[in-house]
């Protein structure tokens, strides 16, 4: 028994110190691991891009940008106007557009286009520094869309801009614009003159001649601003783009300088411009000879060059110069024409070759009361003849 009882005791001591090794094991925590610190894996450095220091000249280009803004961007406006409409039911309703202008002179003369303010019921003139003032109309004239607005600016500092001379502007010459885009007030753009020269279409269906063609941003809200050069001078009006989106396309067109020392002056002082007149209604022949031969077809000879004169009005400057009509009416594809007149091929020595033309010479180069010498051709003889110019009725 003694045999068992000490046997039975070293089986419970020998479990005992299983179990104590068991929790000992259990009880003691696992060493630390060591920390092995990560690497941090750097990108790469980029071979620097090689760009060469500006240029002196590109420099003092951005110098003579930004004198112009700093010295004539005070005197540039945004013109807000209010108009009547008419809906379906013919109520009217307000309706509200804006443009440009600039400072014509200390008196508060704006000058602007003739369709930013075209039926105007209200104008407000804002200048950069916010300052508003109420405008009216002094003058304006659809076949140049040119206006002039007068303000009563008070003890207000106004600073005009000086006009420039169109007739010395280059294609290539740089150009800023300043101007109001779809109301974004003070805004510039730049660029240079792309043609000289161009016959744009007038607000009245007439025509401007001398236009100035440029690249520099031009979108609805610039109409009226000045079209400058680098020395802070107005060369020119904004006036219209050429864009099937109605958004800069990079062709836009303004009035020159020019014409608007021309013009502005009468508009202030009379309100209207006096437009030279010569009396004729007239065909462009000369535009095609699809349309010299349609006439032919119809036995109806016509001059393959020039203005064919439809018809003169009694007592006009043309029927008392002897400019002739046409004596017979032909049906054609254009509608019924008299032909049998006289074609105006020049003016002045200056060849004309179609209406606008025709027309943009005579506004351009001619003034009422002017005697100016009509070249035509008539029974295929060149004869030309002296017409002095009324004024448009």
């Amino acid at each position: 028994m003694t045999r068992k009882f000490y046997g039975l005791v070293s089986v419970l001591l020998l479990a005992a110190i299983s179990f104590g090794c068991l929790a000992l094991q259990t009880l003691t925590p696992p060493a630390a691991t060591p920390v092995v610190e990560a690497t941090v894996v750097k990108p790469p450095t980029p071979t620097p891009w090689i760009v060469a220091p500006p240029a002196d000249t590109i420099t003092g280009l951005e110098t003579q940008v930004e004198a112009v803004y700093t010295a004539v961007g005070d005197a540039v406006v945004n013109i807000s106007v209010t108009s009547l409409g008419y809906d379906y039911f013919f109520n009217a309703v307000p309706r509200e557009g804006s443009g440009s202008g600039f400072v014509y002179d200390a008196q508060g003369y704006i000058v602007t286009n003739y369709h930013v303010i075209e039926d105007v019921q209200e104008i407000q003139v804002t200048f950069a520094d916010g300052a508003t003032f109420a405008g009216t109309v002094v003058g304006s004239d659809s076949t140049y869309d040119l206006a002039v607005i007068k303000i009563d600016a008070g003890d207000y500092p106004l600073r005009s801009i000086p006009l420039g001379d169109s007739d010395v502007i280059r294609v290539g010459q740089f150009v800023v614009a300043i101007g109001n885009p779809f109301g974004l007030g003070q805004t510039v753009t730049f660029g240079v003159i792309s043609s000289l020269g161009r016959v744009i279409e007038s607000p009245d269906g007439r025509y401007i001649g001398e236009a100035i063609q440029t690249d520099a941003a031009i979108n609805p809200g610039n109409s009226g601003g000045p079209l400058l050069d680098l020395q802070g001078r107005v060369i020119g009006v904004n006036a219209q783009i050429v864009s099937p989106s109605q958004a800069n396309a990079g062709i836009g067109f303004a009035i020159p300088a020019n014409t608007v020392k021309r013009v502005v002056p009468e508009l202030i002082r009379e309100g209207r411009y006096r437009h030279p007149w010569m009396g004729v209604r007239f065909f462009p022949v000369g535009l095609s000879q699809q349309v010299a031969a349609s006439f032919a077809e119809l036995g109806a000879e016509v001059p393959d060059r020039g203005v064919l004169i439809l018809n003169t009005e009694p007592d006009t400057p043309a029927a008392k110069a002897g400019l002739r009509g046409g004596n017979r009416s032909v049906n054609t594809p254009y509608g019924t024409i008299m032909v049998g007149g006289d074609a105006i091929i020049a003016i002045d020595g200056v060849a004309i070759a179609s209406p606008s033309e025709l027309i943009a010479y005579l506004e351009t180069y001619t003034r009422p009361g002017q005697t100016i010498q009509v070249t035509v051709l008539r029974d295929k003889k060149e004869i030309t003849l002296p017409v002095t110019l009324g004024e448009r009725p």
